[in-house]
């Protein structure tokens, strides 16, 4: 099976265990700012097969990606007459379409872009998070109506299926308080960072109601709590890694375990992390991590 990265329609396999605990700059890191070197409070983050990382560049309103070693990042799309984005939160790459999936969030939009064109996927939506899933079906988060939707590749000119929560602001195991971002796994659970519920949760396809995998203990810095949940992803042993980003840390929880462990951070955030958000992995298991209060985007290699 082949790699990929943390919302690709592929899925890694988790050969590796441990991380080196100093982070590298890969892109951003130069202040907060608009140039081609800086960031601006970015979240979201994709890792495409030639460890280009492109980013939801949040508070510079753009899309932009850094390939691989370079010191600075190109422009895909940002706020000008033709773009107009505003506020994005997350990027994802459709590899059967090659094209680029945002989660335009100020804007209350999906966009799609590709070969210089740009389509509005879906409307009047509080996005925030992207997944799609490996039969091409796309997953999005509604912070604002505390839901998952999904729909079918194409056909987003209909409402979408409510796939988790719908059932309005709560912390029951049909609700979600301020769903952010999400994980599809192969058999189309889907996983989400239940942002004010201090918790993930799991929603496997067609369920009524979710199951909690990660945290649910209230907001705390124990090993069996979270505070303010964000990036995701999930592995084929199911193990469950979370951008714990009240605690500065990333998390990882094996599914059914009372508690998790520590893979990077929760030290000192001065010289470690401070509240990531995005999180994702390269095919060699290298952990990219989005600092939005740092302005960027660091690694942390994997120890072979």
């Amino acid at each position: 099976m082949a790699m990929t990265n943390s919302k690709t329609q592929g899925f890694i396999e988790p050969t590796w265990d441990k991380w080196k605990q100093n982070a590298i700059t890969v892109a951003g890191g130069n202040g907060q700012g608009q140039e081609l070197n800086q960031l601006n409070g970015p979240i979201g983050i994709f890792i495409d097969k030639k460890k280009s990382i492109i980013i939801a560049d949040w508070m510079n309103h753009r899309i932009v990606q850094w390939k691989y070693n370079a010191k600075e990042g190109n422009i895909i799309a940002d706020r000008n007459r033709m773009h107009q984005l505003d506020l994005p939160t997350d990027v994802i790459v459709d590899q059967q379409s090659h094209s680029i999936i945002i989660a335009d969030q100020g804007n209350r939009r999906v966009i799609q872009y590709s070969n210089q064109t740009q389509q509005i996927l879906i409307d009047n939506i509080g996005c925030c998070g992207l997944a799609m899933d490996k039969y091409g079906f796309l997953y999005v988060s509604d912070g604002k109506k505390n839901e998952v939707r999904r729909w079918k590749m194409g056909e987003y000119n209909s409402e979408g299926i409510v796939i988790a929560g719908g059932n309005g602001q709560g912390n029951q195991l049909n609700q979600l308080n301020y769903p952010t971002f999400i994980f599809v796994d192969e058999n189309q659970s889907v996983y989400v960072s239940d942002w004010n519920n201090h918790r993930v949760m799991k929603w496997r396809k067609d369920a009524k109601e979710g199951k909690v995998v990660v945290g649910g203990n209230g907001r705390g810095e124990n090993l069996n709590q979270l505070w303010f949940p964000r990036g995701l992803f999930v592995d084929h042993l199911c193990q469950i890694y979370v951008a714990d980003y009240g605690n500065h840390r990333v998390m990882r929880w094996c599914e059914g375990k009372e508690q998790g462990e520590i893979i990077v951070g929760g030290n000192d955030e001065r010289n470690q992390l401070k509240y990531p958000r995005g999180l994702s992995f390269d095919d060699e298991g290298n952990l990219y991590v989005t600092e939005s209060f740092n302005h960027r985007i660091v690694k942390f290699e994997i120890l072979l």
